[in-house]
């Protein structure tokens, strides 16, 4: 059994009123106190975690820089395989979408001055690059999620779920289109994105909401239907709460061997340099994850001293696998193709956006994690890398983000701020 093998914090004697959102102003002595407590020894499926106390470093701010991609450098990528650029010049390509007869749709959105679009490409002539290009619907609310289920087209907007008449093959939606399902909207940073799945017989979507803060510091009543992967019917109906606790849940997808939902999650901020490690994990049907009242399973948050939750935090699953602290790890899927060699069938993706809470900068990567023959995940590995620059604190060539398996078993890297799809594909 997962379980906190080492970690005491001090709460009583900092208890007093019932609050219903984190404390703020958190005590300077409360702080070094916390700091100069023991590490963390977290039990993960993957091994050992080790985790320093809350506040036993600064929280650093370093904001990235992107200068682009000069002079045909591009992202690296390991022996055996080649990268190209698949599309260039789209206003952050945030997401694909892949369908079964190779149209490919990226959504162009953003926190801010988004493009609010998604585009059809298609590759003609099977070279690897797209030679076909179209807006295919416009006018949208900072889009994010598609999917296509039987004659209809799924948009997740970040503040509702809504559905158009498709055929494969069309090249253009116009309309309104039906708004199904009303979204909570607004809140910290970049948590404005609506990942959508749908399960195999296609009679369930799973929608990702991430949270509408940090840590609850606005208020839990601003929480509800957040930080948690919503169950829906395809016309809206019988939603309930699959999983809740996960701050951001960016990127899901089904274990090809157990039948598991996956996701990535970023975790929360401001708690240290290495504090607290975003992940991927296995999302059980009902299941808790902490936050914001606790994170790795029963690692109490210290701004929730007031009021702890403790019989949640008790509760409180830990995640799977560690993927680094401030990684903004904010896409996942599973390899299912043939096209790489067999190290990578039924391995996962996650696309690593990389974070401004963190010194020296983490992510700005695409990391692999495979899977044993049981569906047991392993140490994740360097995949993708390249993109920051050597020589500079902060400067970057691009963002990973979303990464999707083409069917031809190629893998697209939506790299948003340098508004380039890669293709990574086998020499």
């Amino acid at each position: 059994m997962k379980k906190i093998l080492l970690l005491s914090l001090a709460l009583a004697a900092f208890t007093s009123c019932k609050t219903k959102n984190a404390t703020d102003n958190t005590p300077e002595v409360f702080k070094e106190n916390l700091g100069d407590n023991d590490n963390a020894i977290v039990e993960t499926s993957i091994g050992d975690l080790e985790l320093p106390p809350p506040y036993h470093s600064e929280s650093e701010v370093l904001v990235s820089n992107v200068v682009g991609w000069k002079d045909g450098n591009k992202p690296i990528a390991p022996a055996g395989f080649q990268v190209n650029a698949f599309a260039t010049d789209l206003k952050h390509p945030r997401w694909t979408y892949v369908h079964e007869n190779n149209d490919i749709f990226v959504v162009e959105s953003n926190t801010r001055n988004s493009a609010n679009q998604i585009s059809l490409l298609r590759d003609s002539n099977g070279d690897g690059t797209a030679d076909y290009r179209e807006v295919f619907l416009s006018g949208l609310n900072q889009p994010f999620g598609m999917l296509i289920i039987d004659d209809y087209f799924y948009v997740a907007n970040t503040d509702g779920l809504y559905r158009y008449a498709y055929k494969t093959g069309q090249e253009k939606l116009t309309g309104a289109g039906e708004k199904i399902l009303d979204l909570p909207a607004g809140g910290y940073n970049n948590h404005w994105t609506r990942n959508l799945i749908t399960n195999a017989d296609q009679s369930k979507i799973y929608i990702s909401v991430g949270s509408g803060s940090n840590v609850g510091e606005n208020g839990m009543e601003y929480e509800v239907r957040r930080a948690t992967i919503l169950e829906i019917n395809p016309d809206g109906s019988g939603e309930i709460e699959y999983a809740t606790g996960l701050r951001n849940p960016v990127g899901m997808d089904w274990n090809p061997i157990t039948g598991e939902l996956w996701t990535a999650v970023n975790e929360r901020d401001k708690l240290g340099n290495n504090l607290v490690p975003d992940y991927a994990t296995s999302v059980k049907k009902g299941g808790w994850y902490g936050w914001p009242y606790s994170y790795y399973g029963e690692i109490n948050d210290p701004r929730w001293r007031n009021d702890p939750h403790q019989e949640l935090v008790d509760i409180a699953i830990v995640p799977d696998v560690p993927l680094g602290s401030h990684t903004a790890s904010l896409g996942f899927e599973f390899y299912t193709a043939d096209q790489f060699p067999a190290t990578y069938k039924n391995g996962a993706f996650i696309g690593q956006h990389g974070s401004w809470n963190r010194k020296p900068l983490s992510g700005y990567k695409v990391v692999f994690i495979p899977f044993d023959a049981a569906g047991n995940p392993q140490p994740p590995q360097d995949f993708l890398t390249g993109f920051t620059d050597p020589d500079s604190e902060k400067d970057v060539y691009g963002r990973p983000v979303g990464v999707t398996v083409h069917n031809d078993g190629s893998l697209l890297v939506n790299d948003d701020d340098s508004g380039i799809v890669w293709r990574v594909s086998a020499k």
